[in-house]
């Protein structure tokens, strides 16, 4: 038994993970009722994922900060530039496929339980106050904007302590992160729950109403994964980006698109950028912030669905209310995550740009909830994925000796 636990422990995660997709699908179709029971394993993956991410987070920043050395150089505003330029961008994709495939809805009157944010100020304002959260309260609530402005000031605090006290801090980084591995070595059992119980829950029979307009946000997704990000990291590093790309879809996305939680994705990434030989100064602080405001899938989404109800309603749109459009989605985007609904419900806020009645737009939010199987799970597989390819696309361009095939190399 020893043996072949091991076996299982050294074996390639990725394959592990495909092998666990193909068993939740069989065991959906031939035995919808075991896989709804199997779901539970799911449940507990994403939970445990969930509860060690805000712990995570916290410890690596404060002790990486606090054991920082004078003048070190961390790339956070190349790497802060690099989120907001993609983020603008996925936008900009998502207002020109709307325009070459326009996509109307049939909109019916819907609960959807939600409330929207009232206007980019509320959406800032609420930012700002989960900024000065209650340390306890944002480690519970897996606020990571509040972590994040705890954990760094601590660690700038830390750095005047003793070297004793800086030890600590790295041994109990170093003690979390190891319950981390531990955790994502049950991704095969727990995808394998999600898949199983999502297939035989829902299926994709409710999906074909809409189905060209998961087709716009899965290609305008697609574009975004895999020419405009390569380009941003080619005009970043000068070398092929293809190789980091796909490592990074690969150890990121695939885990994202089924646990469906930037949040709960960081562990995961955070041990990608390990593998990728990146500096965890950087790394450390990019990653939870990048789950917090590197939203281009969330610009996506909201450009789409807000063009969705647009052409549905007949409203012509001129080229300079389009652009203001991304601009106002990649804002909001960014704000996504201190919104309860995340991405969906900033869609109002978009569609009030157009006139658009808020009882229509809330109508396009159940749409969106209706498709959230799949626009959700893509959706946070390019967030997450995109959060280490330009963490990555900085660390390898500030460093004469890396590049992206030898980092690639030691991720594999």
């Amino acid at each position: 038994m020893m043996d072949i636990i091991k076996k299982i422990a050294s074996g390639s995660l990725v394959l592990q993970i495909v092998l666990g997709i193909c068993a939740g699908v069989l065991v959906a179709m031939f035995a919808p009722d075991a896989a709804k029971s199997v779901n539970v394993f799911g449940q507990l993956f994403v939970k445990a994922l969930k509860a060690v991410a805000p712990i995570l987070v916290f410890v690596i920043v404060a002790s990486s900060i606090a054991n920082q050395k004078k003048g070190a150089n961390t790339n956070m505003r190349s790497i802060i530039a690099l989120y907001l330029v993609g983020t603008f961008m996925a936008a900009l994709v998502a207002v020109v496929m709307s325009f070459l495939s326009p996509t109307t809805l049939t909109l019916v009157a819907t609960e959807t339980g939600a409330t929207p944010p009232s206007g980019i100020g509320e959406v800032l304002n609420t930012l700002l106050f989960k900024i000065v959260d209650n340390p306890i309260n944002a480690l519970g609530s897996g606020n990571f904007i509040g972590i994040l402005a705890w954990a760094i000031a601590l660690g700038f605090f830390f750095q005047h302590a003793g070297e004793t006290t800086k030890t600590v801090l790295t041994d109990v980084s170093d003690g979390v992160s190891m319950i981390v591995k531990l955790v994502i070595r049950f991704a095969p059992l727990g995808i394998f729950g999600l898949v199983a119980n999502t297939v035989a829950t829902t299926g994709f029979k409710a999906l074909a109403g809409y189905s060209h307009l998961i087709m716009v946000l899965l290609v305008s997704m697609v574009i975004i994964a895999l020419i405009v990000n390569p380009a941003i990291v080619w005009f970043k590093t000068r070398q092929n980006p293809y190789p980091l790309v796909f490592a990074c879809l690969k150890g990121s996305g695939i885990t994202a698109f089924f646990t469906r939680s930037s949040a709960a994705n960081i562990p995961v990434n955070m041990e990608l950028c390990k593998r990728l030989d990146l500096h965890e100064d950087t790394y450390s602080v990019s990653i939870p912030l990048g789950a917090t405001v590197n939203m281009g899938g969330a610009a996506i989404t909201i450009t789409v669905m807000t063009l969705a109800a647009v052409h549905t309603l007949g409203i012509q749109v001129d080229l300079a209310t389009a652009l203001l459009l991304s601009l106002i989605a990649s804002i909001s985007a960014c704000g996504a995550s201190g919104v309860a609904g995340g991405s969906l419900l900033l869609i109002p806020l978009a569609c009030s740009l157009f006139g658009v009645p808020n009882d229509i737009s809330m109508q396009v939010v159940a749409a969106g909830f209706i498709i959230g199987v799949i626009q959700d799970s893509a959706e946070t597989a390019l967030n997450s994925s995109t959060d280490v390819l330009f963490t990555a696309a900085a660390d390898i361009a500030a460093s004469p000796e890396k590049t992206v095939e030898s980092s690639t190399t030691a991720a594999v």
